[in-house]
């Protein structure tokens, strides 16, 4: 059978047309990184509202949170980098054991040891300083394991979640455990989240003038704590529409999603 330009010509069309087609219709699926189901379909049918307000958690909601929290990374980081002005830490744990690299010794004395490295390492410095360094670090430090930049360990089927809500008129904020002055420099980078919607826990802050400049700078003393039974105060505080939250909740039931079977894809970089 012979072929004409004319005949080719209208194949190769036709062969276009039909892969425009498949890339358009997956286009219009904003939540393509999940499984067709019922936590994708709960989402998809949720009912507009004249107002409308979506809370994230961060660690293991919104990016990874293994083999540890990436701020307490950050904070281990930040112990080698202020060793040289503390030889006191040489012989005082959990710092000791961390400038050995024994991480697993130093985090041997838990939520105290934590807090103290943690304490340590964010007070002392202005917020402006602080919101540097975090800076500075978010965009050079890697995972461990992945090798990826932390910022690159983010869900893909969260961030097509955090899309797909926005575009449908909700505001969507982070309320977190995690420190509101370390996720503040990347979330809205990262997550489309301005600095602004970012609830999270805090340190005490004391108003100075440095070279007659005022500054507000950080203490080593907790202010807030944002997890758990402090989540719900945190929103309230920030937010207001708790009682709106949970009566929808009440109304809807939980949407429980789960990543292995709700997922199709895990992080961006994932094919």
């Amino acid at each position: 059978m012979r072929i004409t330009r004319r005949q080719n010509l209208l194949a190769v069309g036709l062969a276009c047309a039909l892969a425009s087609t498949t890339t358009v219709a997956q286009a219009a699926d904003p939540l393509s990184s999940w499984n067709e189901g019922k936590a994708k379909q709960s989402i998809v049918d949720f009912v507009p509202r004249a107002e409308r307000v979506a809370t994230f958690d961060n660690d293991g909601t919104l990016w990874a949170e293994q083999p540890i929290y990436f701020q307490l990374a950050f904070a281990l980081d930040r112990v080698k980098a202020l060793a040289p002005q503390h030889p006191e830490w040489k012989d005082k744990e959990p710092f000791a054991s961390l400038l050995k690299g024994d991480v697993k010794a130093a985090l041997a004395g838990g939520e105290p040891a934590i807090f103290q490295i943690v304490m340590a390492t964010h007070g002392g410095i202005t917020t402006e300083q602080f919101e540097q360094i975090v800076r500075d670090w978010i965009t050079t430090a890697t995972h461990p394991k992945s090798g990826r930049l932390y910022t690159e360990m983010v869900y893909q089927p969260m961030l097509e979640l955090l899309t797909y809500l926005r575009a449908n008129g909700f505001k969507t904020f982070i309320v977190s455990g995690g420190g509101i002055e370390f996720m503040r420099p990347w979330a809205e980078k990262v997550y489309g989240i301005p600095p602004e919607q970012v609830i999270g826990s805090s340190g005490k802050l004391k108003f100075e003038l440095h070279d007659g400049q005022p500054v507000l700078v950080k203490l080593p003393e907790l202010n807030f704590v944002d997890d758990k039974a402090g989540k719900p105060v945190g929103i309230q505080q920030h937010i207001g529409h708790l009682d709106k939250a949970l009566d929808e909740g009440r109304a809807k039931g939980w949407a429980i999603v789960d990543m292995k079977k709700d997922w199709k894809r895990v992080f961006a970089f994932e094919r």
